[in-house]
C-alpha cells in the first residue's frame, strides 16, 4: 500500500513538474475529433478552390462577405460590432470587427499568407523544340525542383491585354480538361544527372511545362507547334504572345486536397503553407458573434514566400495604413494604435519526421496531433531573420489557450545550425506590436502535396477564435 500510494506521489509530481508533448487524440473526446473533421471538409474545399493568391483572396471575400463583412470605407466612423474587409488588389486581405474600444487601446491581430511556392511564367514564355511547344518558368518560393517534374500541373491566373480587359485562365483542374507537366530523364540515360547535387538534379532552367505537340496544319503546310498553340490560345482567349508580358499565369498541382492514412487523420494538399491559417484565422475571425472589447483584425498577406517584398504583402505599409484610417476616425494617433496592438503570426511550422530525424532535435521540435505550434522564435544560425517574442507576451498567450481549451505545444524550426526560415513576424513586430508566431505543424512543407494533422487544424481555429476575442 505504501509503495502504490509512493508511486502515486511520484506520477503527481511528474505531471505538475514535467513539460511533455501529448498526443492530442487522447485527451479529446469522440466528439471533439469528429468537429474537428467536420471542419477539415470546408477547409479541403478552399484549398482546392483557391490555389493562388488571387482565388484564395477571392475565397476569402466570399466567406467574408456570407458572415455579414462589407467593404471598408474610408473615413467612416465605425461603431462596435461593425464588420469590415479591405481587398488589397485582389490579392491581399484585411478583415476586421470594430470592438467596443475601437483601437484605442490597439487591436489583436491575426497575420496569415496566402501565397505558396509555385513555378510560375516568364514574361516570354512560349518556345518550340524538338517538334515540342514548351512554357518557359521562374520558379516563384523555396521549392526542390526536382518534386515538380513528372507529376500533373494546372495552370492559373490572369492575363491583361493592352485595352485593359482581363482574361481569367484555370486549365488543368477539371477532369475534362487537359494538364501539363514538367519532364524528366528515365532511369537508364540519367547517369549524368545523378552527378547533379541534389539542388541541381533539375535546374531553374529546366523547369519547361509541356504544352502541346501538333503542328497547326493549313492547306498542307506547317505552321510548326508553336503557332499550333498560339492559335488554340487565341481562339480560347483572345490573345497573342505580346499579351503574356501583362500576364500573371503560375503552374500549381492539379490534384485536390485528399484525407491522408487509413483513420484519414491527416490532410494532403498543395498550399497548406499557409493557407491552413489563412483559413482557420478567417473562419476564427467570421464566426466572432458579438462585438468583442478589442478591435479584431485578420490579414491575409501576399508575398511571404519571396520575403514580403510588394505593395500587397506585410512588408508594405498595408496594415500600418489600414491601422491608420480606423485611428484617424476615432481621432486618435495612429502610432499609439499600432503599438499597442498584439499580434499572432499565423504561419506554419514544420513537424518532426522520424524518416529525417537528423535535422530536428527532438525536445524542442514541433509533432503532428499535438496542437497548436507556438514558436518564440524561428530564425537561423544564431536567430538571424527572425522576431524573438517578449518573455511576458509568450505567458499571456500561454495563459490564454489554456483558459480556453486550446492544446498547444513549442517548437523551433529544426537544430541550430541546420537551417531556420522567416515569418511576417518581424514585420508586425517592428510596427511596435507584440508579436508571437503561432500555427499548424506540417510534413513535406513547400512540397507539391503537403501534410497536417485535422486536430492540430482545429486546434488552429480554436487558438485564433479566442485571440480574437481576448479582453488584453
Amino acid at each position: 500500500m505504501p509503495e502504490k500510494s509512493e508511486n502515486k506521489k511520484i506520477k503527481n509530481l511528474k505531471q505538475k513538474l514535467l513539460y511533455e508533448k501529448k498526443n492530442v487524440c487522447e485527451t479529446l473526446t469522440d466528439e471533439e475529433i469528429r468537429e474537428a473533421d467536420a471542419f477539415c471538409e470546408g477547409y479541403k474545399a478552399f484549398l482546392d478552390r483557391g490555389k493562388t493568391e488571387r482565388e484564395a483572396c477571392a475565397e476569402a471575400v466570399k466567406i467574408a462577405k456570407k458572415a455579414g463583412f462589407s467593404a471598408f470605407e474610408y473615413g467612416k466612423k465605425y461603431k462596435a460590432g461593425d464588420k469590415v474587409f479591405l481587398n488589397n488588389r485582389d490579392k491581399a486581405l484585411i478583415a476586421a470587427i470594430i470592438g467596443k474600444n475601437g483601437v484605442r487601446g490597439g487591436a489583436n491581430i491575426v497575420a496569415a499568407h496566402i501565397d505558396s511556392p509555385r513555378i510560375d511564367l516568364k514574361q516570354n514564355p512560349v518556345f518550340e523544340d524538338g517538334e515540342l511547344a514548351f512554357l518557359k518558368t521562374h520558379y516563384y518560393g523555396g521549392i526542390k525542383k526536382y518534386q515538380w517534374t513528372a507529376i500533373p500541373l494546372a495552370l492559373h491566373g490572369v492575363i491583361v491585354k493592352s485595352d485593359g480587359k482581363t482574361v481569367t485562365v484555370s486549365v488543368g483542374e477539371n477532369e475534362k480538361e487537359p494538364v501539363f507537366s514538367v519532364t524528366d530523364l528515365l532511369p537508364h540515360l540519367a547517369e549524368a544527372q545523378y552527378k547533379r547535387p541534389a539542388n541541381q538534379l533539375i535546374k531553374g532552367e529546366e523547369l519547361n511545362i509541356l504544352i502541346g505537340s501538333r503542328p497547326l496544319r493549313d492547306g498542307g503546310d506547317s505552321g510548326g507547334v508553336k503557332l499550333g498553340i498560339m492559335k488554340v490560345l487565341h481562339d480560347k482567349y483572345g490573345i497573342t504572345e505580346r499579351d503574356f508580358a501583362s500576364a500573371e499565369l503560375e503552374a500549381v498541382p492539379a490534384f485536390k486536397a485528399r484525407d491522408v492514412g487509413f483513420d484519414r487523420s491527416i490532410v494532403g494538399a498543395y498550399g497548406q503553407d499557409d493557407r491552413v491559417c489563412s483559413y482557420t484565422a478567417l473562419t476564427a475571425i467570421t464566426g466572432v458573434a458579438a462585438a468583442p472589447e478589442r478591435t479584431a483584425v485578420c490579414v491575409l498577406a501576399d508575398k511571404e514566400e519571396i520575403g514580403s517584398y510588394g505593395n500587397t504583402s506585410l512588408g508594405s505599409r498595408m496594415l500600418e495604413n489600414f491601422m491608420s484610417d480606423l485611428a484617424d476616425a476615432e481621432k486618435i494617433t495612429a502610432r499609439r494604435a499600432v503599438s499597442l496592438s498584439k499580434c499572432l503570426s499565423a504561419d506554419v511550422s514544420a513537424a518532426f519526421d522520424p524518416t529525417f530525424p537528423d535535422v530536428s532535435e527532438k525536445q524542442n521540435a514541433a509533432y503532428m496531433n499535438c496542437g497548436v505550434v507556438m514558436a518564440k522564435f524561428f530564425g537561423s544560425r544564431g536567430k538571424a531573420g527572425t522576431n524573438d517574442a517578449g518573455a511576458e507576451y509568450v505567458a499571456e498567450i500561454r495563459r490564454l489557450f489554456d483558459e480556453n481549451g486550446v492544446l498547444w505545444q513549442t517548437a523551433e524550426l529544426g537544430k541550430v545550425d541546420a537551417g531556420g526560415a522567416g515569418t511576417v513576424a518581424l514585420f508586425i513586430s517592428n510596427m511596435g506590436a507584440d508579436t508571437i508566431d503561432v500555427g499548424v505543424p506540417v510534413l513535406s512543407m513547400h512540397s507539391p502535396f503537403e501534410l497536417a494533422a485535422k486536430t492540430d487544424i482545429h486546434m488552429a481555429y480554436k487558438a485564433f477564435g479566442a485571440f480574437c476575442t481576448a479582453l488584453r
